[in-house]
C-alpha cells in the first residue's frame, strides 16, 4: 500500500491564516456596524442628544404654562375678592363709565410735515 503525501505546511498554513483574516473582517464589519448603530440608530447617541433638547423645551414650556396658570388664578382671586379689581378690569376692557364722568377723546392732529 501506497501513502499519499503528507500535506505540506505552507498550504495549511495559508488556509489557517485566510480563514483567520476573514474571521478578523467579520469581527471588523460586526464592530462598525454596531458603533455605527450605537451613532445613529434608533437609541443612538445622537437621538438621545436630539430627545435631550425636545425634553429641555417642553420643559421650559411647561414652567411658562405653569406660571401662567398662577398669574391667571392670583387675577381670579382678586377679580372674586376686590370690587375695585373689577371695576378696573371693566373700564380697561369693556370702556365702561361710571354714571356723571366724561369722556374724552383726543385724536392726534397731522403733522405739519405729513401734509
Amino acid at each position: 500500500m501506497k501513502k499519499a503525501p503528507p500535506a505540506s505546511r505552507s498550504s495549511t498554513s495559508t488556509g489557517r491564516r485566510r480563514s483567520r483574516r476573514a474571521i478578523e473582517y467579520a469581527l471588523l464589519l460586526i464592530g462598525l456596524v454596531v458603533f455605527v448603530d450605537a451613532l445613529v440608530g434608533e437609541k443612538g447617541l445622537l437621538e438621545t442628544v436630539k430627545k435631550r433638547q425636545e425634553f429641555k423645551v417642553l420643559e421650559q414650556s411647561i414652567r411658562r404654562a405653569r406660571a401662567e396658570n398662577e398669574m391667571l388664578r392670583e387675577e381670579a382671586k382678586r377679580l372674586r375678592s376686590d370690587p375695585a379689581a373689577i371695576e378696573d378690569l371693566a373700564r380697561r376692557e369693556l370702556g365702561l363709565i361710571r354714571p356723571g364722568e366724561h369722556l374724552f377723546i383726543i385724536k392726534d392732529r397731522p403733522s405739519a410735515e405729513g401734509r
